[in-house]
């Protein structure tokens, strides 16, 4: 009896430890919780929503435009910021007069809560790096402050996919706050019919519109 109960009692910590290891092993190489703060992100993320970053896709291809990641602050490696991606590795970025504009193309944003009050000049995205914005774009230290800055593929901790809980504080009902969970898609940015140069109103160089479809 007395060696039953210590296989038993065994079998339960080596079950035990194996889960540890696992989920240990999911934490730092697939998958991680990450908490938001700050409503840098509104209207697509709001301060307290937990949620899943793959930690994997970006071992295999580099960030793309539209999608929403987790980075190490550089200042600062113990903080992480969350922002959408606006531009990759070798292409140029203009912000002015409210509009984003990537290899002179302005871009169509629907996710923003506001346009940009600040802008920045034409910059070429460094080898090796992205920039990145918050969609709420006044409130946000992104990739315009330059204590951020180009965003090194180093210092990228992963993709956001899936919101898994949202604060009741928000919602009047249980049911609104479900509604927020679910999985973040990220744009694609094509060309509408009509894209051509076109003298803008704002006074802009560039008139091409890009609709994002969503997949």
């Amino acid at each position: 009896m007395e060696e039953f109960r210590k296989s038993d009692i065994r079998e339960i910590i080596e079950a035990f430890a194996s889960s540890v290891v696992t989920i240990l092993f999911i934490m730092i190489f697939v998958v991680q919780s990450f908490l938001v703060r700050g409503s840098s992100m509104e209207p697509t993320l709001l301060d307290g929503e937990r949620l899943f970053v793959d930690k994997i896709t970006y071992r295999f291809r580099p960030p793309q435009r539209g999608d929403i990641v987790v980075f190490k602050f550089p200042k600062d490696p113990t903080k992480k910021f969350i922002k959408r991606v606006i531009a990759v590795e070798g292409e140029t970025i203009v912000v002015e007069n409210g509009r984003v504009i990537v290899d002179g193309r302005s871009l169509n944003e629907p996710y923003i809560k506001e346009r940009t009050n600040s802008g920045i000049s034409s910059s070429i995205v460094p080898q090796g790096t992205f920039f990145a914005m918050g969609d709420n774009r006044n409130y946000s230290k992104d990739s315009r402050d330059p204590e951020v800055g180009f965003i090194s593929m180093r210092n990228l901790v992963g993709r956001a996919f899936f919101v898994y809980y949202s604060p009741s504080k928000y919602w009047r009902s249980l049911g609104q706050s479900l509604q927020r969970i679910r999985w973040l898609k990220s744009p694609t940015y094509q060309p509408t019919k009509d894209d051509y140069d076109q003298e803008p109103d704002t006074g802009s160089m560039y008139e091409r519109n890009y609709y994002p479809s969503f997949y």
